[in-house]
């Protein structure tokens, strides 16, 4: 298989997946997500939010442009925003995977959460759980980045809405109300993905 079919496969739904295991079955994956470990039987090709959408009903990350570009489809993959779009499944076996579903509730929202309402960075959503995931990776790393740094942290997020100055002073805020105890640590989980 070319390596051009190699690449639309990884972003291919159910039925459609190239990179199969031996005999195009479904390989068995280890992987934590938001905070339970599962071990699914998927194609290792398919990308990782073709399952976390399909087949764990964790619908928060959306597809954007399904090349990595635009973030709407961030998740943390062992620590690390990554676009799970172009993230195939093989990838994130053995490590953990953290969703926006996972990151905080309406009940323990995260910091970032909190200061994105508090300063109204969110305007149709469709953007918002990327830069969310985004913003909580870049402070698990620099608790007290400079705008610079938040700039740098959420370059490969995209907004056409235009809410990147309120996006920018709500990270700046969660960096201020964070405390080293809310970092964004995957908890148990429901049956549907879900923290708890």
């Amino acid at each position: 298989m070319g390596e051009a079919d190699k690449d639309a496969g990884r972003n291919a739904g159910p039925g459609l997946d190239s990179d199969a295991g031996p005999g195009g079955d479904a390989d068995a994956i280890a992987l934590t997500v938001n905070g339970r470990p599962l071990s699914l039987r998927v194609d290792a090709g398919r990308s990782l939010l073709d399952v976390l959408r399909n087949d764990l009903g964790l619908k928060a990350s959306h597809f954007g442009c399904g090349a990595g570009l635009c973030g709407a489809c961030m998740v943390m993959l062992d620590g690390h925003a990554v676009p799970a779009c172009d993230t195939p499944m093989w990838s994130a076996a053995g490590k953990d995977v953290l969703t926006v579903e996972g990151l905080g509730n309406a009940d323990a929202p995260h910091p970032v959460q909190r200061a994105f309402i508090a300063e109204q960075a969110a305007q149709c959503g469709y953007c918002t759980s990327g830069m969310l995931i985004a913003a909580a990776s870049l402070l698990r790393r620099c608790p007290h980045p400079t705008e610079a740094q938040i700039r740098a942290g959420l370059e490969r997020n995209l907004c056409r809405c235009g809410t990147h100055p309120r996006v920018l002073r709500a990270v700046a805020r969660a960096a201020a109300d964070a405390s080293p105890s809310h970092a964004p640590v995957q908890g148990r989980s429901s049956d549907d993905g879900q923290r708890q």
